[in-house]
Order: structure tokens, then sequence, then C-alpha cells
């Protein structure tokens, strides 16, 4: 069971708690994480990648076990941590402004 932080807007929109554990099959990627985060919950396709190319949003963050990975390739595997369930993989909306 992996359990994903997702950021306020992406709550609302869901209708979710802060935390949502799905259940992902192996491998334990970012891409097969996103992927069953998306099939549960349908309305998130498009808000966290892109629906064509399937990359990262350019306001969208992911991190884990202190480290962002969100330029490590999708079908990097997880750290181990976040694989057990021992660590959360959090979804975070950056912030911009000026």
């Amino acid at each position: 069971m992996i359990r994903v932080v997702l950021p306020p807007h992406l709550r609302q929109l869901a209708n979710v708690d802060r935390v949502v554990e799905i259940q992902v099959k192996e491998p334990l990627t970012l891409r097969t994480v996103l992927d069953a985060l998306e099939a549960r919950y349908p309305v998130l396709r498009g808000t966290i990648r892109d629906y064509t190319t399937q990359e990262r949003r350019a306001f969208i963050r992911f991190f884990a076990c202190g480290q962002d990975l969100s330029h490590e390739p999708l079908d990097a595997p997880l750290p181990e941590t976040v694989a057990s369930g021992a660590e959360y993989l959090m979804v975070v909306g950056a912030m911009a402004g000026g």
C-alpha cells in the first residue's frame, strides 16, 4: 500500500483526505503510482501530468524521504521506505508569484 499526500486543491477536486492509500502493482515507480492514483480518482487525470505527454505539470513537484523526485525519470524505482508504506509520496503544488 502506497500512501500519497495530495495538495489542498487536488484533495478538494477528488473529494479525499490529505493522505490517500493506493494499491500499486510492481514495479513501484512514480509512473505506476500516478497511473494507480488516476485510475482510482479519474478526476485527477490531467492535473498532475499532461494528458498527451504524461509529463509532470510545471507547478507540480514530487517529494519523498526528504528528496525532490520531480526531475527523476518516471520509471525510476521509488525509495524502499515509500514502497513499504513507511514514508509518504508527497505531491506538492508549487507556488509562483511576484
